[in-house]
């Protein structure tokens, strides 16, 4: 399967949980490799006695990978970055199973970051810095302001910054050992580009996709794994926290986001889900070949067609917040006061005059696309005039909010990927297939002590 044109390339680098937890384009692994060959079936009875009480599956919390050490700090701090984007909704059984998949993620970093060693390619420590700053900057903190936060929490800068690591250790091993390597014909581009222009006015879908591969002996075990992400998922978890952490692939550096698809790129079993899902949905365990996905559907749209929601606005924010320990009963005259004076705005040019009045902060952005916003406001901004204002929005927490609308200018067209965009895809979609064989290789050469 072919994801979205304009999602993101398998050699750009994500940062750990930067947008997944402040809110919420690779294959989606849904057919083998075209050049693996097949290996002989076990030969497993299907009645076995085991001997002995030892369960094969439950590790200690720390492994020896190739010599290096991955201690149960490591984990614990790892485990808590989950829990955090998680808001900390998991049981003492939950968590126990997430610790194993966290030593399981942690293993394969340490061998990519060995294999990178191994190729000499080196990741200066200036530059894991300058990617945490972003990091902390997402979430309005100094870097040191992040690491005090991180600590709070049970984590810290270090196990971001070995993420961090570990991500563009892997990129550039792959950009040197297999990109190279990857081609894509002239051909087959213009092919899609046809196709496309063929299905103008159908169906695109923006996905976000948590992959788990698995072999027919281990099928079984994925599909428990994939329940209980579901389950987490459905309590409120981070879908792209989870992808993050969880998905076999490549996309789970950028919280597993497709980017736009059509039905027809996706397996049939995902095409299946994604046309009968809402916004916001979630669906899965889905068994495709290989393995199990669980989807969700972050936005949809028409093929080569002007969606309103593509429209650029210029608004004012009007905002007004409530001292700490104020109670509901306390700010409701305020928010009320807030409501009949802004609906007196009849034109931006008013807006600061009633900010003073009621005391607002008043910000101006012009480039706010609608698409961007929360649906509620999405509806409600499309139906406003120039000069108009929204009701009153927000919380107790947060403060209150209205926006006046300033201007809009509206999509003309929708234009399609560019051919540089599909010929880049097509090369990320054969570079992921054979770094998840890279990878296989890796763990099976690996000598990985249990401690």
């Amino acid at each position: 399967m072919m994801a979205g044109f304009s999602g993101p390339r398998i050699r750009r680098t994500a940062l750990l949980l930067a947008g997944a937890m402040l809110a919420g384009t690779a294959m989606a692994q849904g057919a083998p490799d075209a050049d693996q060959t097949p290996g002989k079936k076990l030969d497993v009875p299907q009645n076995v006695t085991i001997f002995g009480k030892t369960d094969p599956n439950v590790y200690k919390p720390t492994a020896i990978v190739n010599g290096e050490i991955i201690t149960s700090t490591d984990v614990d701090q790892r485990l808590a970055l989950v829990l955090l984007a998680n808001q900390g909704r998991a049981t003492a059984e939950e968590t126990d199973r997430l610790r194993l998949q966290v030593l399981r993620n942690l293993i394969d970093e340490t061998l990519q970051i060995q294999e990178a060693k191994a190729a000499e390619v080196a990741v200066a420590s200036e530059e894991v810095d300058q990617r945490y700053t972003m990091v902390a900057q997402n979430f309005r903190r100094t870097p040191k302001e992040m690491s005090e936060y991180l600590r709070t929490q049970g984590s810290s800068d270090r196990s971001i910054k070995r993420q961090i690591e570990g991500e563009l250790a892997w990129q550039r091993v792959l950009g040197r050992k297999i990109t190279p390597f990857v081609n894509v014909a002239q051909e087959e581009v213009q092919s899609i580009i046809d196709r496309l222009n063929a299905s103008k006015g159908t169906k695109e879908y923006r996905i976000g996709e948590i992959y788990l591969s698995g072999t027919p002996e281990t099928m079984q075990e994925t599909l428990q794994n994939a329940q209980r992400i579901m389950e987490q998922l459905q309590k409120g978890g981070s879908f792209a926290a989870y992808a993050r952490q969880f998905s076999e692939a490549s996309t789970a550096a950028v919280g597993g986001d497709l980017g736009w698809i059509r039905a027809g790129q996706l397996p049939a079993q995902l095409a299946e889900a994604a046309q009968t899902m809402q916004v916001g949905q979630l669906a899965g365990p889905i068994p495709v070949p290989g393995g199990i996905s669980i989807l969700v559907m972050i936005d949809e749209r028409q093929v080569l067609t002007a969606d309103p929601r593509d429209a650029v606005l210029s608004l004012k924010q009007l905002a007004i917040t409530f001292p700490k320990g104020m109670t509901q009963a306390q700010a409701s005259p305020l928010v009320a006061r807030f409501a009949e004076e802004t609906r007196k705005i009849t034109g931006c040019g008013g807006a600061k005059a009633v900010a003073d009045k009621v005391g607002a902060e008043i910000v101006d952005n012009d480039q706010v696309r609608v698409r961007d916003l929360p649906p509620q406001l999405q509806d409600i901004l499309l139906k406003l005039q120039v000069g108009q204002t929204t009701q009153p929005f927000g919380s107790l927490e947060d403060g209150v909010r209205a926006l006046v609308l300033c201007g809009r200018d509206d999509p003309e067209s929708a234009n399609g990927p560019s051919f540089d965009a599909i010929m880049a895809q097509l090369e990320d979609e054969r570079v992921n297939r054979r770094a998840r064989r890279y990878l296989r290789d890796l763990r099976r050469d690996a000598v990985i002590e249990y401690q």
